[in-house]
């Protein structure tokens, strides 16, 4: 299954029939638990299996059949939620591994919907009704330790400038009366983030000025019907282990041509290592120019839970 997705929002809606939560800046999951082994397994937006890479999380699963959604999220050093520092581990494929990050560095999984319990699909029913059945789980116990259920708010101005305040990811706004499809961007769903992030997909690299084997810059796109759009470099953020962690995942998708389907500026195209066009990054700017290129970009991070089919 993948998870239920929500629109950009122009504004915050008010009044009884919605509901209002912080948007949280971590990696979205599907948590399945059952009370026998296994325990719990973890899916991705794009039903990859994690299970391993989040030991921590597989330890408090309730012993309780349900299945739920959430974000999972670490603390940077000033104490904010923040997907660049989950990239050490959300790539890690052995659970020695796992098990030592996971001390290093602990992540909470933030549950926020219920969609199934002792085997009844709860899909259907309305999120107020979702939301009553997973705060009793909460006030009987089955949902503790590292994973928590973050509380919903009735006024959605409040809680946008509460986030803004507080340096958080933003708010989502949420129908009461709506029911949770399965893979859908539902208009019953807003989400209004204070930062400015997108996901591009990579379509060449370039190295740093005055070295031969350091990357610098990426060229990122946009998927398109007409295919993949160019809209700049960027060259913010991939300081220190990045590079490196970037070359290692770029280099065998070399490719002798140029993957954009419009033509890239000669000064950027100059130098640069084309690459198949798989691997979706997440990208911080001041907006699009005048000539839709990206502005002051911040590379922010790889999205392995995303395709450039999702971005479409």
């Amino acid at each position: 299954m993948r998870p239920m997705l929500a629109t950009r929002g122009s504004h915050v809606p008010t009044g009884e029939s919605w509901t209002h939560e912080v948007k949280w800046d971590g990696i979205r999951l599907l948590a399945d638990a059952r009370p026998a082994a296994p325990a719990v397994r973890l899916w991705t937006r794009n039903e990859n299996d994690a299970t391993i890479a989040w030991p921590e999380l597989v330890e408090s699963a309730p012993g309780r059949d349900l299945l739920v959604d959430g974000e999972v999220i670490a603390l940077n050093e000033s104490g904010l939620p923040d997907f660049g520092v989950l990239q050490d581990r959300m790539h890690v494929r052995r659970a020695a591994t796992a098990e030592a990050k996971s001390r290093l560095l602990p992540a909470t999984f933030m549950v926020f919907d219920l969609l199934r319990l002792d085997g009844r699909d709860l899909t259907g029913e309305p999120l107020s009704r979702r939301r009553e059945r997973l705060e009793e789980l909460v006030a009987d116990g089955v949902v503790a330790g590292t994973w928590q259920v973050p509380p919903a708010y009735d006024d959605g101005a409040m809680l946008f400038d509460a986030t803004l305040q507080q340096g958080l990811e933003g708010i989502v706004s949420k129908r009461l009366a709506s029911r949770y499809e399965p893979g859908v961007r539902s208009p019953h769903w807003l989400k209004f983030p204070h930062r400015k992030r997108s996901s591009y997909v990579v379509g060449g690299w370039r190295l740093e000025t005055d070295s031969a084997d350091r990357l610098g810059a990426l060229l990122v796109g946009e998927p398109t019907a007409k295919g993949l759009v160019y809209r700049g470099r960027v060259g913010s953020g991939i300081a220190g282990a990045k590079g490196p962690a970037l070359r290692e995942l770029l280099d065998p998708l070399t490719r002798a041509d140029s993957p954009f389907v419009d033509e890239v500026p000669r000064l950027d195209a100059l130098g640069t290592r084309w690459v198949e066009p798989v691997v979706v990054v997440d990208v911080e700017a001041l907006g699009l120019s005048s000539q839709l290129r990206l502005r002051q970009p911040s590379y922010r991070g790889v999205r392995p839970d995303l395709t450039p089919e999702d971005l479409t």
